[in-house]
C-alpha cells in the first residue's frame, strides 16, 4: 500500500511539471521552429541527463536494453514533442491541452501490451469514459479546431502513450532518471543533426519568452518531469497511476489562460471537470 502511495505521490508531480510542456511549447515555437525545438531540447537535456549518469556513475544500460530504450526515445524524445509542436502550429495550447486527456487510456493499453498489466473491467468503463469526453469535446468544439493540429495531437498521444509504457517498464530494473537520461543520449546524435540543420537565421530575432519556453520543455518536461513520472508509474502500475493524466489538462487549461491569456470556454472547462472525476473510478478499480 506504501508503495502504491508513493507511486501515486510521484506520478502527480510528474503530471504537475508536464502541464506547462504544451503552454511552454506554444511560446517557444513563435521563436523557433517545430524541428529545431524538439531537437534542441533533446539536446539540452541529453547533455543534462549525461552529467547525472557520470555523477552518479551508473552503469551502461545492457544490451538487451537498447530497444527498449529506442522505443522509449521514439515516443517521448521524439515523437511526442515534434508532433505537438507541429499541432501548435495549427491550434491553440488551450485546445491541445484537452486531448492529453486521452494518454491515460492510451497508456494503459500499451501497459498491457508491453507491461503485461491487467486491470479490472470498471477500470476500462472510467478510463474510456474519461476518453470518450474528450474526444467528443474536440469534434464538436470545431471554432478553434483544424483538422491536421487535431490528427497530429492525435498521433503524438499514441506515441506518447507508447513511450510511457515502455519507460516505466524498463524503469523497474534501471530507474526512473536512468532511463530518460539513456534515452536521451541514445537519441542525441541524430538530434544534433537535426539541430544544425535548421539553426535558426536570426538569433537575435528570437523573442525571450521563447527562450523561456524552451528552457522550460528542456529541463522540466524533457527530464526532470520525466524523473518523477517513470518512478511513479513503476511503483503504482502503469495503467493505475497513468489515470493521474486526467487530471493533466485541467492545471493545464489554468496555465493557458493564466500565462497566455487564452480564451478557456465554459464547454472546455466543463469537459475537463468531467473528466477529472473519471480518474477517481479508474483508481479503483485498477488493479
Amino acid at each position: 500500500m506504501r508503495t502504491s502511495m508513493q507511486g501515486w505521490g510521484s506520478g502527480f508531480l510528474g503530471v504537475l511539471i508536464f502541464s506547462g510542456s504544451l503552454p511552454a511549447t506554444r511560446v517557444a515555437v513563435a521563436g523557433f521552429s517545430p524541428l529545431f525545438l524538439t531537437s534542441a531540447r533533446a539536446l539540452i537535456a541529453a547533455a543534462l541527463g549525461a552529467l547525472l549518469l557520470v555523477l552518479m556513475r551508473q552503469p551502461r544500460p545492457g544490451r538487451e536494453n537498447i530497444r527498449a530504450l529506442a522505443v522509449t526515445a521514439l515516443g517521448v524524445v521524439v515523437g511526442f514533442p515534434l508532433l505537438t509542436a507541429l499541432a501548435l502550429q495549427y491550434i491553440p495550447s488551450a485546445r491541445s491541452i484537452v486531448f492529453i486527456g486521452l494518454l491515460p487510456l492510451a497508456t494503459a493499453v500499451f501497459g498491457v501490451l508491453r507491461g503485461g498489466e491487467r486491470p479490472k473491467p470498471l477500470f476500462w468503463l472510467f478510463s474510456c469514459l474519461g476518453s470518450a469526453l474528450v474526444a467528443g469535446f474536440a469534434m464538436t468544439h470545431g471554432g478553434e479546431g483544424s483538422l491536421p493540429g487535431d490528427l497530429l495531437m492525435i498521433g503524438a498521444i499514441l506515441l506518447c502513450g507508447l513511450g510511457y509504457a515502455e519507460g516505466a517498464k524498463l524503469s523497474r530494473s534501471l530507474g526512473g532518471w536512468q532511463v530518460i537520461s539513456w534515452a536521451l543520449l541514445l537519441s542525441a546524435p541524430v538530434m544534433a543533426v537535426i539541430a544544425l540543420s535548421v539553426l535558426p537565421p536570426d538569433w537575435h530575432a528570437v523573442p525571450v519568452p521563447a527562450w523561456v519556453g524552451l528552457a522550460y520543455v528542456s529541463v522540466f518536461s524533457m527530464l526532470i518531469g520525466f524523473v518523477f513520472w517513470y518512478r511513479g508509474l513503476a511503483l503504482g502500475g502503469i495503467a493505475a497511476v497513468g489515470q493521474l493524466q486526467l487530471l493533466q489538462p485541467f492545471f493545464g487549461l489554468l496555465l493557458a489562460s493564466l500565462l497566455l491569456h487564452e480564451e478557456v470556454s465554459g464547454l472546455m472547462a466543463l469537459t475537463t471537470l468531467a473528466v477529472v472525476l473519471c480518474v477517481f473510478g479508474a483508481r479503483k478499480f485498477a488493479r
